[in-house]
């Protein structure tokens, strides 16, 4: 099948020459602040020719520019931090505001007033940065260092801050805090609609997102966060790669004093509440063992000048270790049961039965396990002034992160994986000053990640018999299920595994002042680099319900050595993808009126379809019914042209009420790890699944010797995917209630258009038989592989062929409120009201099949799996005005609260007669479904509303039900002691979920698996968890003490 090659559109390359003839190399990722205004006089009448000279508090370094005939000025290009603002002009006093806060990724705008004198006289003012943003159509919010370092993070988790902003929510597989237990890939949001991973997270401007996922790659320690912004609606077309939010993170740097701190965070079990479903036994009357958690996060950081003036430096260090306990409940054989299987003489299976340990507890085994987790970060920091036209800042970071997970795909100790991670992030950063008027920064990083999954059991397959039973090269033990005793055990299928993605970033932009236009050039190049391996130790099953010719338990079956079905992947050669990008943009806020600002923007993303160093690319071409070798695996998108425009009107010409509008288009770089699985399609990878009738050790092993693939589930992906774009609106008002405290009310809104969703093209199309014991079967459109398949031709096709495509959408529709107030008086909050809908297709890339039928996406339509109605969060820190001595000065409470409505979930039929896919075809509804709000029942009324269809698909409309809410206090205490002028002690109690409320999971199970489960099944729609059972936010209360010492 031929597809086209990959090539530049001429209109792009047109625009490139075009930018780059204007700009240089100039791009996106702002890592800096600009500062602009109007100098008037005290009748209003524009001040030209005032000098504004800007100097940083901490470093000293120091800016000027002169305001032009409509007394306008800006400065761009600055480092955030706190500025000394100083004004002087002929005529008139000087005026002098500081501290004066520039906050990353930032355009600050002021009006200035001076009054006649002489310049000599000085006027000092406390005019701080304003409250709201009266420059730009862009709207985020910045969470400041105080914020980041005072408020009550469960696990320390800097993306954590992001729910402090109205419009996000945490996707519902993911909780809502983030614990160290589910791994880095697990630390995301949604935000306006969007999907998780579709989050642009920058570290100092450069790119810190893995492509593979995209996901982020590392998690900074809190304590080097100089501050945290997020931009989730109509920002500028400075940035793109995704359709997201933007998260900005500035790293701290060094001042002209040395400053410093060490501290350790203390959590255990100890001092947690008792889950709420951690209930008395019955026999005993006693409750159920505290699991073991014992967590220390320790560190330090110390900073300072080199050269004052000049050169400085920043350095920390952060360690991590986590001891979570685990209880383990499994299903094994009794001991009259491996008696049994003693007696029938198999060695293959007395041996395997002999890695299983004997039941303790009737036909189970309890037994614990910790899950280990450690991780160490260090960073370096360093920045270089070389006078006042150029600045360059370096920042290194390097993470190690081991983790062991021992229950990974069964609960039976011993088995289990090894994590294994090295993170390494470089940033440069290099601005020049041309002119007042004319600054260039320049961006280089590097983004390096290295990650493995080994299994812990390191058992010989050989030394139990097992050579060659699954086919060559079978090194690890494979997973081992004995269907009617529910016992599962064995190393994880799809291990050992492991990657290597080295990402490299060039951006630049050049940003030109003239006149009321306030211009910005930019370019970004990425390239992308993804080396990985899978392995497969493959699977034996035993099961009676599979032999339909003579039915035996599958004890039996595995006493005698009777495999009902085998299954391993062969082959699976490691592959290397490399992916590019390149983007360029133009941006003129153009300032109209000295009280109007006319945003216009435009970016054009050329983002590469990835390749493959060894041509390596099978996919399935459903119109020869064949696997074919393809260069490309879907065509190049080289029209993603992205318009940006929008407005900031200062109605009242005050300052204090802004009314802003703005609309952008923006299309997201499609993930690397879509195109991962045409490199595990035959023949570079085989899977071969062997069924009934049951087979022995040793002809399982002559089957797998030289095998015949059957029931093949190739991938493909549409030659005509397109790359997702997300149509973003808003109409917000702002007022600044009183000095530092501000207020907006807005409409949000957004449309995706192309967005993934896995399509299942072999669905089938007839009903053959219904029996239940043979499972579902129906007419498939795909049979057998033709004759003209590059591989196993004849080979049988399985019900699945999943097709990646481009053909869902999204809405979403928010009124969002927020109320902030800067740190005056001992007190700031941030406060946040979202009222929202979000409606999709499918609500994640390569999420599986979801769709009920495959032929309709558009019949899955409805809310989205993140879906919240309603959301509050407010979160605060108060300086209690107590004074006196050590004992009782310096106390501070930091509180966040939030509440929030529950998310939707599906009632689905776990076995269907339609399409052959467990778990996607919903049931019928036949009158209103009552929620009772009980845990024990949340559903209440289902045996009389609900039926599994017999044929056809269900009536019951995607995600139509709602699960429980959210509702959280965490609270800090803290106890600030100064020891000498310059050194201080720091005493803190974290409380999580302060008021012990129990928030609760979903209910289930929501699969059904006869017409009359929803009478019989006592256990249906019942809530036996809360959202996590330990160690997270919402499980129930928890402490954490730290101690800091602060030099």
């Amino acid at each position: 099948m031929a597809r086209s090659e990959r090539r530049f559109s001429p209109v792009g390359v047109l625009l490139g020459i075009f930018l780059l003839l204007i700009a240089g190399t100039t791009a996106r990722g702002q890592s800096t602040a600009a500062f602009q205004g109007t100098v008037l006089d005290a009748q209003g009448g524009a001040v030209a020719g005032a000098k504004v000279t800007v100097k940083n508090l901490g470093t000293g370094l120091e800016r000027s520019t002169e305001t032009d005939s409509t007394g306008n000025f800006s400065i761009p290009a600055l480092p955030s931090g706190n500025y000394r603002v100083e004004i002087a002009k002929t005529g008139f006093r000087t005026l002098v505001a500081s501290p004066y806060t520039l906050e990353v990724a930032t355009t600050a705008s002021q009006t200035f007033t001076l009054q006649v004198g002489q310049v000599a006289e000085i006027v000092e003012v406390s005019t701080g940065a304003p409250v709201i943003e009266s420059s730009t159509m862009t709207v985020g919010q910045v969470i400041d260092q105080k914020t980041v370092q005072e408020i009550p993070l469960n696990g320390r988790h800097f993306v954590d801050l992001a729910l402090l902003i109205p419009g996000t929510v945490t996707p519902p597989q993911n909780g809502f805090l983030t614990a160290p237990l589910r791994g880095q890939g697990s630390f995301a949001f949604n935000t306006a609609g969007n999907r998780e991973d579709s989050v642009n997270f920058m570290i100092n401007g450069v790119n810190l997102n893995d492509m593979v996922q995209n996901q982020v790659t590392f998690q900074p320690t809190i304590n080097t966060v100089a501050e945290f912004r997020v931009d989730n609606s109509t920002y500028s077309a400075e940035y793109g790669r995704n359709s997201g939010a933007i998260v900005n993170i500035a790293t701290r740097s060094g001042t002209d004093h040395f400053h410093g701190e060490a501290y350790d965070y203390l959590r255990n079990n100890y001092f947690d509440a008792r889950n709420f479903f951690n209930v008395r036994t019955s026999s005993t009357g006693a409750s159920l063992p505290q699991s073991v958690l014992k967590r220390n996060q320790f560190g330090g950081d110390f900073g300072g000048p080199i050269w004052k003036g000049h050169t400085y430096f920043f350095a920390s260090y952060e360690g991590l270790r986590h001891r979570q306990g685990l209880t383990t409940t499994s299903n094994v054989w009794t001991d009259a049961q491996r008696a049994d299987i003693t007696a029938a003489g198999n060695p293959i299976s007395i041996a395997i039965m002999n890695l299983v340990p004997h039941a303790n507890s009737g036909t189970t085994f309890v037994g614990s396990a910790t899950a280990p987790v450690n991780i160490d970060q260090g960073t370096t920091d360093i920045s270089h002034n070389f006078g006042p036209s150029d600045r360059l800042h370096g920042y290194y970071v390097y993470q190690h992160d081991l983790r062991q997970e021992p229950t990974q795909g069964a609960n039976i100790p011993g088995f289990g994986d090894t994590r294994e991670g090295h993170r390494q992030v470089l940033t440069l950063n290099e601005s020049h000053v041309f002119s007042p008027t004319l600054v260039n920064e320049a961006r280089l990083g590097a983004n390096r990640l290295h990650i493995t999954f080994t299994p812990n059991n390191t058992t010989d397959p050989s030394t139990l018999g097992l050579a060659g039973v699954l086919g060559p090269n079978q090194a690890f033990l494979p997973t081992i299920r004995i269907v009617d005793l529910g016992i599962l055990f064995g190393d994880e299928r799809n291990f050992p595994q492991g990657r290597g993605d080295t990402t490299g970033v060039f951006a630049d932009t050049l940003s030109y002042i003239r006149g009321r236009h306030a211009l910005k050039f930019g370019t970004e190049f990425r390239d992308f680099h993804n080396d990985n391996f899978n392995g497969d130790p493959g699977q034996l099953v035993f099961n009676c319900s599979l032999n339909i010719v003579t039915p035996t338990c599958s004890s039996n079956q595995f006493a005698n050595g009777q495999i009902s079905t085998s299954a391993r992947t062969l082959g699976n050669v490691a592959n290397r993808i490399t992916q590019k990008a390149l983007d360029f943009f133009t941006q003129d806020d153009f300032k109209l009126k000295p009280f109007l600002t006319l945003e216009l923007g435009l970016r054009y993303a050329w983002n590469m379809t990835p390749t493959e160093a060894e041509d390596r690319y099978v996919t399935f071409d459903p119109s020869t019914v064949s696997l074919v070798r393809v260069n490309s695996p879907y065509s190049q998108n080289n029209k993603n042209f992205q318009p940006r425009v929008g407005f900031s009107w200062d109605m009242f010409h005050s300052g204090k009420t802004v009314l802003r509008g703005g609309y952008g288009y923006l299309v997201d770089q499609p993930i690397t790890g879509m195109v991962l699985a045409l490199t595990s399609n035959p023949p570079f990878a085989t899977p071969i699944a062997v069924n009934a009738p049951p087979s022995s050790y040793s002809q399982t092993a002559s089957i797998y010797s030289s095998p015949t693939p059957a029931n093949l589930s190739p991938v493909l992906i549409n030659p005509d995917f397109r790359n997702a774009n997300i149509q973003s609106w808003n109409l917000n008002i702002q007022h600044e209630l009183t000095p530092g405290l501000g207020l907006m009310v807005g409409y949000f809104g957004s449309k995706g258009t192309h967005l993934e969703v896995d399509r299942n093209i072999n669905q089938p199309t007839a009903q053959v038989n219904s029996s239940a014991n043979l499972g579902p079967t129906g007419t498939t459109p795909f049979k057998n592989l033709s004759s003209s398949s590059i591989a196993d031709s004849g080979s049988t096709l399985a019900s699945n062929i999943v097709e990646r495509d481009s053909s869902a959408n999204s809405s979403y529709n928010a009124l969002w409120v927020t109320a902030n107030k800067r740190f005056s008086r001992g007190l700031q909050f941030n406060t946040s009201y979202t009222w929202s809908h979000s409606i999709d297709d499918a609500s994640r890339n390569l999420q599986g099949i979801v769709v009920q039928d495959s032929t309709n996406i558009f019949g899955s339509r409805g809310s989205s799996d993140f879906d919240v109605r309603h959301r509050f969060v407010a979160s605060a820190v108060y300086n209690l005005p107590f004074k006196g001595n050590r004992l009782v000065s310096g106390w501070e409470l930091a509180p966040i609260i939030t509440a929030q409505s529950g998310s939707p979930f599906n009632v689905v039929a776990a076995t269907s007669f339609i399409n052959g896919v467990a778990n996607s075809v919903r049931v019928n509804v036949s009158g209103p479904i009552q929620i009772s709000g009980d845990p024990s029942k949340w559903i209440t009324n289902a045996a009389s509303v609900f039926s599994v269809p017999t044929t056809g698909f269900g009536n019951l409309g995607r995600n139509a039900i709602y699960g429980p809410g959210f509702t959280d206090v965490d609270l800090s205490l803290v106890k600030n002691t100064k020891i000498t002028e310059t050194t201080s002690l720091q005493f803190r109690v974290d409380s999580f979920d302060l008021l012990n409320h129990p928030n609760f999971g979903q209910p289930g199970p929501l699969s059904p698996t006869g017409a009359t489960v929803f009478s019989t099944a006592a256990s249906f729609s019942n809530i036996t968890s809360t959202r996590f059972p330990v160690a997270d936010s919402g499980s129930s209360r928890q402490l954490q003490f730290a101690l800091k010492f602060l030099f």
